[in-house]
């Protein structure tokens, strides 16, 4: 039952993502903000899938208070990518450079507010990295990072990489750290299955702490969840 599930979501959710993503230039004909609020409707329709679909449900422990922020997230599924849009107010998104370059998708990420994060780390890539972000900073966006660097099974919690301290000392922003467990009914190989994945919204860090001590405290609290 799981497999068929898996296989009508993913004919749904694809089918209708080719002309939601392919209609993105209409919406960047207005700006932004268009193109977030573009980005939502792909958002919520992912959510209606895995809803009635799936049959899967999240449950939010914490709330965003007013104000900007930097989302620091564990990353375990394709899931959060999209959700964490909806429940976080659309902050502009750290996305590895691979992704920058897919045919249409990548040029339609950037519009949306992706900054880019190169796996060499060079230091003009990281500085590239502190510019988009500083720029999307002052339009009055918050930003999204999976300081971890990649989607992990549960039960892994590598290092934060090192462009997350470098953003986080260049963007001066306070932290809000962001635990999941959604590889329990979205694992990265197999078929998805219902049950209720849990999002917990950390205490907000402030922002200026020494590189050792947010790192530590963002690497505890974002595997708050981990039931590997």
């Amino acid at each position: 039952m799981n497999r068929l599930r898996t296989l009508l979501f993913s004919i749904l959710f694809y089918g209708l993502s080719v002309p939601i993503v392919l209609s993105v230039p209409v919406s960047a004909l207005f700006g932004r903000a268009a193109v977030v609020r573009h980005a939502h409707v792909w958002a919520l329709m992912h959510r209606m899938l895995y809803r009635r679909v799936m049959g899967i449900r999240v449950r939010v422990e914490g709330v965003v208070p007013p104000g900007t922020y930097f989302f620091a997230a564990k990353h375990q599924a394709m899931f959060e990518t999209l959700e964490l849009q909806l429940l976080l107010g659309g902050p502009a998104m750290v996305i590895k450079r691979e992704l920058s370059k897919l045919p249409f998708w990548g040029w339609a990420a950037m519009q949306y507010g992706g900054i880019v994060a190169d796996r060499e780390a060079s230091a003009g890539a990281l500085r590239s990295m502190m510019r988009e972000a500083k720029a999307l900073k002052a339009e009055g966006r918050s930003i999204l990072i999976y300081p971890e660097g990649t989607r992990v099974s549960p039960g892994e919690q590598p290092p934060l990489q090192s462009g997350f301290a470098g953003l986080y000392r260049a963007l001066g922003m306070p932290v809000i750290p962001v635990a999941l467990d959604t590889g329990i009914v979205w694992p990265k190989q197999g078929a998805k299955r219902p049950g209720v994945v849990t999002i917990r919204l950390g205490e907000v860090i402030p922002a200026g702490l020494p590189r050792e001590h947010i790192e530590a405290r963002v690497h505890a609290a974002i595997n708050t969840l981990d039931r590997g």
